[in-house]
């Protein structure tokens, strides 16, 4: 766990090992989510990007007659 200071233009830097993990490079865009009593940041995802994620999934599951 990382602890970071906020400047005073209400800044703060992501620490490195963070940033290399979720490959976050400068332009990226994060979501900003205020969840109960913390601040997260979600990267924003391409859509192309995701094109394929969930290629091989069971599409085999059985469906009631009215959601055909």
């Amino acid at each position: 766990m990382e602890e970071v200071t906020v400047s005073s233009k209400f800044q703060v830097v992501i620490p490195r090992a963070v940033r290399e993990s979720m490959n976050i490079r400068p332009g990226t865009r994060v979501q900003v989510l205020r969840y109960e009593n913390r601040i997260e940041l979600i990267p924003v995802k391409d859509p192309k990007s995701l094109r394929g994620f969930i290629k091989g999934i069971d599409t085999s599951v059985s469906r009631e007659e009215d959601r055909i």
